[in-house]
């Protein structure tokens, strides 16, 4: 099934985003995921590509992955996924929710989605798989990783959802995450495992401990 990927750089005052628009080409229907801050911006996309706005998917709840959720449904009437695991921890709720299990396969108008849960970040994160691509919100960044410092974060956790996607996606899965920090999105994921220090740590305890170390530059500075 021919799919078009555009990522959406979007922006608040202090925090930069991406989201992503995946339009099926043979039957313009597509799926939005993590929809932030520009709506002016993502409803000209939707235009310029004649596409049917039919899902969203939210990889986690934070505010800045999921704040243009309800005015979208309320202009387009798409469903609404996230982890039941996240709804279920942080109470979140929204029109049209459906939740999902780990595991779960999705065919939404021909786009076909592997929903892997990935705790660590929060309590209940989710990648998706949509053909030989990965989104990861914030469990995976191209240059590191999620921190582990909010309300239901578990650095260990991480470790085991990083582990899982490595040895879950082949080396060319293409990888979009839902920030950068320098490196553009749509990286393989094999040069991710070679630029991204936190895949390099093998030992859970030392992965622990680098991930919430007190003398860090700053919260990204992954190094």
């Amino acid at each position: 099934m021919p799919l078009t990927v555009s990522p959406l750089y979007v922006k608040s005052h202090h925090i930069a985003n991406y989201c992503y628009l995946i339009v099926n080409e043979e039957n313009r229907e597509a799926v939005l995921i993590d929809p932030a801050w520009d709506l002016s911006k993502i409803r000209r996309q939707l235009k310029q590509s004649g596409a049917n706005l039919s899902a969203i998917l939210l990889t986690h709840s934070h505010y800045d992955h999921t704040n243009l959720v309800e005015k979208l449904v309320k202009l387009y009437n798409p469903d609404v996924y996230m982890s039941q695991r996240e709804t279920a921890y942080y109470k979140f709720q929204c029109p049209n929710l459906i939740e999902l299990e780990d595991g779960q396969e999705l065919d939404l108008h021909g786009i076909n989605v592997k929903c892997t849960l990935t705790p660590g970040h929060t309590a209940g994160s989710m990648c998706f798989g949509i053909e030989n691509r990965l989104f990861t919100g914030d469990t995976v960044f191209i240059e590191g990783c999620g921190i582990c410092a909010d309300d239901g974060a578990d650095a260990g956790e991480l470790y085991e959802s990083l582990s899982r996607l490595r040895d879950s996606f082949p080396p060319k899965t293409i990888i979009y995450p839902g920030h950068s920090f320098g490196e553009k999105p749509g990286v393989p994921f094999e040069s991710v495992l070679k630029i991204n220090i936190y895949f390099q740590i093998d030992d859970k305890e030392q992965f622990i401990t680098f991930r919430t170390r007190g003398n860090q530059k700053g919260l990204f500075q992954f190094k």
